[in-house]
């Protein structure tokens, strides 16, 4: 298909899914194309393992439908070309020693994962090595090696991450810095971001800040009101809200993301954002605040109606829906409907060409 004409799919789809659960927005804007169709992915995972069983060790992504095959990809376009020259030399490093993948059968062997993750507005890269705790890693050659290949961006930071769990998941068991630091600076929309080796940062730096300003746009007046963000990540949402509002409160599940907002907001001398951790609609139950604005950015499975119980309770004018899934988000406005919210507008966005991931944004007014 033409970028145009996944446009149109990813359209059509997001115009379904309303229809099939009879939500009628007042106003549904035009999809909004990615700004960048190539090399727009700032962090990769990849995979230790082999194409065919005892065969060669690759290193990249699953074949598609194959669990246990694995595919090198050193010339993926989503992602700079400086990820596929790292893949490449820590491919070569550890084949031209001998060493083994990680063996999901027999659980042995030593290489499990590459992680490199890119600062898009710094250049700067942070290239995280997956092992088990099995000896024999020269860390050290590893550490050269990288060091001296020709990049267009700046390696900042080399880490190792050990992981003896049997699933096939990442998991950190212990971290070890083996050269520079163990995160990387991003900015957005003129603020800087500390991103931590394992901490969730938005994949597409470009298209994520355009949906947000739009998102923003939607509030009227965010001058001297207190806004609750809630799903807030590692805080990027709130932290631009912060600029013009009186306080916004940030509720996030994951303890870590939470840690980096609190810190992201020192390094941007922002005093009026407050981070709480917790499951939303727990945290929500113990703040005697009440918020004059609401802006929601659920996972996929949408916000479950206990929580969303909670948020309506608050009766707010209005609530600013940022949205990854619009299956969900059709079903939430569904809900919301029932307690005299309307959609006032709607704008899809792709964020992520050539998946069929769609973002949107939405403003919920409730009728006075």
């Amino acid at each position: 298909h033409s970028y145009e004409e996944q446009l149109d799919i990813k359209e059509k789809e997001v115009h379904a899914l309303l229809e099939k659960k009879d939500v009628h927005p007042e106003f549904i804007d035009k999809i909004e194309g990615c700004p960048v169709q190539y090399r727009y992915r700032n962090k990769m995972e990849y995979t230790f393992g082999d194409l065919v069983k005892d065969g060669e060790m690759t290193l990249g992504m699953h074949k598609k439908g194959h669990f246990m095959s694995i595919i090198t990809v050193d010339e993926c376009q989503l992602v700079d070309e400086d990820f596929n020259k790292v893949l490449r030399f820590t491919l070569d490093f550890a084949n031209e020693r001998g060493y083994k993948h990680y063996h999901k059968k027999s659980h042995t062997g030593l290489m499990r994962n590459l992680i490199v993750r890119k600062g898009m507005r710094t250049g700067e890269l942070l290239v995280n090595i997956v092992t088990s705790s099995e000896e024999g890693f020269d860390e050290e050659a590893y550490v050269e090696g990288l060091r001296g290949l020709e990049l267009t961006n700046t390696i900042v930071g080399v880490l190792r991450t050990f992981n003896d769990q049997l699933a096939d998941a990442v998991v950190c068991d212990s971290l070890k810095v083996l050269w520079g630091r163990d995160y990387y600076m991003e900015k957005l929309l003129g603020l800087d971001f500390k991103v931590s080796a394992f901490s969730f940062f938005q994949t597409n730096i470009e298209a994520v800040e355009r949906l947000y300003s739009e998102a923003l746009d939607l509030i009227d007046g965010l001058e001297g009101k207190k806004v609750f963000d809630l799903f807030c990540g590692t805080g990027t949402i709130s932290q631009l809200m912060a600029l013009k509002a009186k306080e916004v409160l940030g509720i996030e599940l994951v303890a870590e993301a939470v840690e980096a907002a609190k810190e992201n907001a020192k390094l941007n001398g922002l005093e009026n954002c407050k981070f709480l951790a917790g499951d939303v609609f727990e945290v929500l139950k113990t703040v005697e605040e009440k918020p004059e604005v609401i802006v929601v950015d659920p996972p996929r499975v949408g916000i479950q109606p206990k929580a969303l119980d909670k948020i309506l309770e608050y009766g707010v004018k209005q609530i600013v829906y940022v949205s990854c899934n619009p299956k969900t988000l059709a079903d939430n406005i569904k809900y919301m409907e029932y307690y005299g919210y309307k959609c006032k507008y709607l704008k899809p966005f792709d964020n992520f060409c050539f998946t069929k991931h769609i973002e949107a944004i939405c403003l919920l007014e409730k009728e006075a």
